[in-house]
């Protein structure tokens, strides 16, 4: 594994390394390589032997453990298997970036959403913020839809964190819901227990987003 160590330090960007851990404080292990080129070598890694790469992978650094995160996405393997690679992953994150960008790519959940969703329970009802986060992440990532858009504002107002990342994840997640469903996440912005912080994020994330219309925008801003 001190190849794949040695081979992102040789990929590494210091200018690249200086905007991430900006991006990212309390985080003093980034080597500096982009997100594209991780996900370029975790496809690699995931056509040839994952299993002795996940077996034996370092987690010294941000890109080593973003790193295993991609492999879990791409490498081809049954439900069971990758819900038990994960399991052993999440306790790894310990920041946004690394949370995120693993979420993003774990497009299993589309074709197993009701296995997913299950899994997910534990992490959302959990008490360690990046656990938290991993699992609204997951939500707002695959689960936006009419079917399960009520469940995601139970669990939403069920969320009692003081964790920073818990509470803008939350607020990315309502912002989301309202991008798809306005009239419907507009009821539960009227009616919901989110905490004063991350209810102003939420109504603040909406206004930033390019697609909310400009008289939706003057609406929220009143909402404050």
């Amino acid at each position: 594994m001190n190849q794949i160590r040695e081979k992102l330090f040789r990929l590494a960007d210091e200018n690249y390394k200086k905007f991430q851990t900006s991006l990212c404080p309390n985080t003093n292990n980034i080597i500096g390589v982009r997100v594209p080129i991780l996900r370029n070598l975790a496809k690699e890694i995931a056509k040839s032997d994952w299993k002795e790469y996940l077996k034996n992978a370092q987690s010294s650094y941000y890109e080593e453990i973003m790193l295993q995160g991609l492999v879990i996405g791409y490498a081809k393997m049954d439900l069971e298997d990758r819900l038990e690679y994960i399991k052993k992953f999440v306790p790894k994150i310990d920041n946004w970036a690394i949370c995120d960008v693993t979420c993003s790519e774990l497009k299993f959940a589309k074709k197993y959403l009701k296995e997913v969703w299950n899994f997910l329970q534990k992490y959302l009802s959990s008490d360690k913020e990046f656990e938290i986060r991993f699992g609204v992440v997951m939500l707002l990532d695959y689960y936006v839809n009419k079917d399960y858009l009520q469940d995601i504002f139970e669990i939403l107002n069920k969320i009692q964190h003081n964790g920073y990342y818990v509470k803008m994840a939350v607020a990315w997640a309502v912002s989301a819901c309202y991008i798809k469903y306005p009239k419907e996440t507009m009821k539960f912005l009227k009616k919901n227990k989110l905490d004063k912080f991350t209810y102003n994020k939420s109504l603040q994330k909406i206004i930033e987003s390019y697609r909310v219309s400009y008289e939706d925008k003057e609406i929220i801003r009143k909402m404050k």
